[in-house]
């Protein structure tokens, strides 16, 4: 794969351009754009820097983090708190993902663009009870977070922030170390470098550089 420098600055405002320019693959109103990457890679920001460019260009937008789609801790630490197969396997309640995120922009299934934000607290471990977000036609979902691809989300785009398993080794906190497992089982199995649309290689965020294939 080859890779060319580029700033944050210039990523966000290409890939704006090239969301702005989309049309979603069902024909329906709505795009959905993840931002796939492990923790210690910025995801919400890069979410959020993104979301600015949209509306610039005129575009609503919701942001989303997938954190808050989380299952109830007597879920996720069935197997134990420090599980790396149940993190990958059963931390995120793709069910309610898709009943509560990708349904309702699905023109198919009757989609009026009624969004949950969010469904769980994993810090409080209770529901967070936050209202639905009327996304507009023409609007774009952008979800954030880990392990987001492999589960047949039906993203119009998807960028995917990478990580050497070395840097990631040495950027995630000693706490969550338990979980590097996790990401190396993702890459063998879904393979996010080959499977996102975008790849920003961010060993050294200072210095990202990434692989565009054309559109």
């Amino acid at each position: 794969m080859r890779l060319e420098a580029i700033t944050w600055e210039r990523l966000t405002d290409v890939t704006a351009d090239r969301i702005a320019g989309l049309t979603a693959a069902d024909g329906g109103p709505w795009l959905r754009v993840a931002v796939d990457g492990a923790p210690a890679a910025p995801t919400a920001e890069l979410a959020r820097d993104l979301s600015e460019a949209l509306r610039i260009r005129g575009r609503p937008v919701l942001v989303v983090g997938s954190a808050g789609f989380w299952r109830p801790a007597s879920l996720r630490y069935e197997y134990g708190k420090r599980d790396p197969d149940a993190y990958y396997d059963r931390w995120l309640d793709t069910g309610a993902l898709w009943r509560e995120v990708f349904d309702p922009l699905d023109p198919g299934a009757g989609g009026t663009g009624r969004v949950l934000p969010d469904l769980w607290d994993p810090v409080t471990d209770r529901a967070t009870r936050s209202p639905y977000a009327e996304l507009p036609r023409g609007g774009v979902l952008l979800l954030h977070g880990a392990l987001l691809l492999g589960h047949w989300f039906p993203f119009d785009l998807s960028v995917h922030l990478r990580l050497s398993p070395a840097a990631l080794a040495r950027r995630t906190e000693e706490d969550d170390r338990w979980t590097l497992p996790a990401f190396a089982r993702y890459e063998d199995e879904v393979v996010p470098g080959e499977a996102a649309d975008v790849v920003v290689r961010m060993d050294d965020p200072r210095h990202p550089a990434w692989h565009r294939p054309e559109p």
